[in-house]
Formats: structure tokens, sequence, C-alpha cells
């Protein structure tokens, strides 16, 4: 474990930012750490053990050195070891993490705040899946602010939740209601909570598809949610208000007085913020190691390839990859696809079809992982096929690329309901994903009336995104309040 602080360390103010353990909650609370470190915070970033490890494997083992001021921690995360050579790079299991960190994470963390001491921690910023770091800072007498990492609309949809319940729409009577129509159900009230109008139980988070009212993340996440809008000392959210103004209204109303913040898109507000050349942007979350994708863009025509994505924790059939790759195949478009190698269900390779990689020869590449900012900003990228994550979906609208989704689990369907019929910027991929349907929507996007309607509306989001993080913009100014309202309220007044 990286050590805390240096003797000139001083009087800085001390952040500890405390992101739940996966791939898109770590990126977002790196990129807010960046900017409190560039406004003269101390700050320590708290990983579990086993994602430091892989942060170390996928960047080199002296990577997060150099930047002083900015040290990494760890605490275990409660499960059990790990065999290295079966799963060091891949995502853990979800339901048991969220369950280890909510009953064995607080002792930890309270431990390692115990240890920070040069200088004093002064505020602690926490994932907000990572709700007893709020008992953490309380209990040390600090502010603690909540990062929410994902849309403010899911956590409107995560905090209805009781309410499906006690309407006894959740959960459901048996497996046979995820097909039979069931979930096509439109919560007429969900508007009134904040929600987008025609919103139906097949748009919430999906961890209300279960026939089990103890479901792990079911409960988790209610928990989780619930605990957001009445503990921590204020919210913030990677977003901005002209993109889910109505979602983040809710939220102010429901946390009042708690302040809520939109500081988004993070990514971009990192860019603006962090100098050039400043050693921060050395200092990267990626679990996976990136492959360089530059040069191969560099060769193809403006808006002429197809981004395809899941993310760091969607996984597919066998079948469906065959689908989406004969799909890609048969649009004609040359494209980019990352393929983890655990992309697959059950199977730690994912073996693409006979005969694909003769049917795609000079016009597909296949990384396991890349820079994905990198790539979507790149002229020659048209559209971006996504499991619809927060990161990916902001990431896109900043760099004004349209989406085709096809969502997973979590909040990716809220988020693609809102950019399919709110932003004008997607269009959905049913659940089947067959080849024929696949090529064509690809060409619908990159070639159609309804492709070039949804580029025209991604480029108006892309030009909001960045004039919100400038200097003047309303993201800049609430990152300072943030800062001065809340994170400096209570500067060397810690009591143990």
């Amino acid at each position: 474990m990286a050590t805390a602080g240096s003797p000139t360390a001083g009087n800085k103010p001390h952040a500890v930012c405390v992101p739940y353990p996966s791939q898109g909650d770590i990126t977002p609370t790196l990129h807010l750490a960046k900017l409190l470190h560039a406004r003269g915070f101390h700050v320590t970033f708290v990983n579990t053990e086993f994602n430091h490890r892989r942060l170390l494997a996928s960047r080199g083992a002296h990577a997060l050195d150099g930047v002083p001021g900015f040290v990494f921690a760890t605490i275990p995360d409660g499960l059990p070891p790990v065999d290295a050579d079966a799963d060091a790079d891949a995502t853990q299991d979800i339901p048991a993490l969220c369950h280890s960190t909510a009953t064995n994470c607080l002792p930890h963390l309270l431990d390692l705040l115990a240890r920070l001491n040069d200088p004093p921690v002064t505020c602690v910023v926490a994932d907000g899946l990572m709700s007893f770091a709020y008992d953490a800072a309380r209990q040390i007498g600090v502010p603690c602010s909540a990062l929410w990492t994902a849309s403010a609309c899911s956590l409107v949809g995560c905090r209805l939740y009781r309410s499906l319940i006690d309407r006894g729409l959740v959960p459901l009577r048996d497996a046979t209601q995820l097909t039979d129509g069931h979930l096509d159900t439109v919560v007429d009230d969900a508007a009134a909570h904040g929600m987008c109008d025609g919103v139906r139980l097949r748009d919430f988070p999906s961890f209300i598809r279960t026939t089990d009212r103890d479901d792990v993340m079911l409960n988790f996440i209610m928990r989780e949610a619930e605990r957001l809008s009445r503990l921590p000392d204020a919210v913030i959210f990677n977003t901005f208000d002209d993109l889910e103004r109505v979602a983040l209204d809710a939220t102010r109303a429901a946390a009042h007085p708690r302040p809520v913040y939109a500081v988004g898109p993070l990514h971009l507000h990192v860019r603006h913020a962090v100098p050039t050349g400043s050693p921060l942007h050395g200092i990267g979350s990626n679990l996976w190691k990136e492959d360089g994708l530059v040069n191969w863009l560099d060769g193809r025509k403006p808006c002429s390839v197809v981004y395809v994505s899941y993310g760091s924790i969607t996984v597919m059939t066998r079948e469906q990859l065959v689908e989406f790759a004969w799909g890609l195949a048969d649009s004609g478009y040359d494209f980019v696809w990352v393929v983890r190698p655990d992309l697959v269900k059950g199977d730690d390779t994912a073996v693409l079809p006979p005969g694909f990689y003769a049917a795609v020869e000079g016009r597909g590449i296949l990384p396991t992982w890349c820079n994905q900012e990198k790539v979507l900003e790149h002229d020659a990228v048209g559209v971006f096929l996504t499991h619809s994550g927060w990161n990916s979906t902001l990431e896109s609208l900043s760099a004004g690329v349209p989406m085709l989704s096809w969502p997973f689990f979590a909040e990716q369907q809220t988020n693609c309901r809102y950019k399919c019929t709110e932003w004008g910027v997607g269009m959905e991929i049913g659940s089947e994903a067959r080849r024929g349907d696949v090529a064509a929507m690809i060409r619908q996007a990159m070639e159609g009336e309804k492709g070039r309607e949804m580029r025209r509306r991604a480029a108006e989001w892309k030009e909001k995104a960045v004039q919100v993080t400038l200097l003047g913009g309303q993201a800049k100014a609430n990152l300072e309040k943030v800062i001065h309202e809340v994170l400096l309220s209570c500067k060397n007044k810690r009591s143990v």
C-alpha cells in the first residue's frame, strides 16, 4: 500500500476518494480526484487490494508514482482470495462484491483513515455505492460528499424501487413475466418523481428483474439510493443540468437541505482544468492494458468506422457473440470492436466464428481494451455500438457521436431509453441481436435519415457538454461550490 503525505505536505486539505471497485466507477472518481488535486488538495485514492493489483499490472509498477500529493492506498474488499491465474484480469462477481463492501469494509476504511495523518484527512468523497464511507467520515468528524457515477435519471429510478414493491409490480411473480409483456407496464406516476413520460418497468435499472424479494442487488441498490438522499453532506453527479435537469431537480428536492451539484462531464472538466503536461495526465484508471488504435483510425475517412464496446462488465452468450460478429461483417463498414477476454459468459476466451476474420480482412481491428475517449473523438468514428453504461454515454455525447444501444444490466436500460426518446442520439438493438438486424441498424445509423438526425442532435449535445466545463460554465462553478461550501467546511477540525 502506498503511504500518504510527505514532510512538505503542510496544511493542505486532504481528500480521501473511495470508488466502488469496478472500472465504471473508478474512472469518474479518479477524474474528480484529479480536479481536487489541481485545486490544491492532497488526495488519497482508495482502491481495493484486488483492483490495485490489476491497475499495477495494466499500467506498470511505477505508473501510479511521481505526482506529489496524489497517492494510492488500499483496503480489502472482504471477498476470499482469488486464483491469480484464473481471475486476475476480470471483474469480480457483482452481487458478492456489493454484499461484501457493504458489510466488511467500514472497519478497514476507518483503520486507513486513522493512519492518514500527513496531512490530516479533512474530507471524504465516496462513491454512491460505498455508503459505509459516509459513516466513516461522520465517525472521524469530516464532511463527506457522495459521487453518484451513473446517470441522475437512473438514481431516480432506483429511488422508486420501494414504491414499485409496495404496488406489487416488483418482484416478478415468476420468470415468465420477463417475456410476457409485464415489463412493458407503464409506470404512470414515475414522471411526477423525475423520470420521463411513458417510462416502463423495462426502462428502470434492471435490478427489479427478479422473482426474489430478498435479491441481493435489488436490496443493495435500494438501500444505497435511499442512504444517498439522507446521509452525505452533498451529492455530486457526473452529468450536466441541460442534459438531466428534471432528474436533478427531483434529486435536489429529495435530498434537501443537502446540496446537489452537477459537475460533469468530468472527463472534459479534467481536460480543461488540468494543464497540458501535468503529471496528473499520466495517472490512468484502466484495469486492462490498452491497445493503440489511433494510427489505424488515421487511415480511415471521416465518419466511416463503427466503434463497438460493451464496457467492462457486460457479458454475452457465444451465440450473441456470433450474431454481432456477422452483423458487423455484413454491414460492410470498417469497425473497431473491443473484445475483452471475459466477454463471453462462462468462458475465459471470446472465440469468433470460423470465416469471420477472412470476411472482414482489412476493415476491422479487435483490441482487448483501448482508450475510449481518444477513439470516440477521432474523426473516423461515425457511430458507437454500446452497452449504454454512463461513462460510455457521456463520452459519446461529449464527442458528438450517435449510438446504437444494446443494454445489458443496471442503469443501462434507463440510459438507453433516454438517449433514444429524450436526447435523440440513439437507437436500440433488440435483446436477441440477430445479425440481419445489427447490420441494418448500423447502415441506418451510418447513412440513413435517422442516423443523420442522430448525428445532428449529438453535435448539439457535444457543444453543450463542452461549454459547461469551460471557464464560466456551470460545471466549473458547481465544482467551486462543492469545494468551498462542503469539502473545505471542516478543514483542520478533525475529531477522532
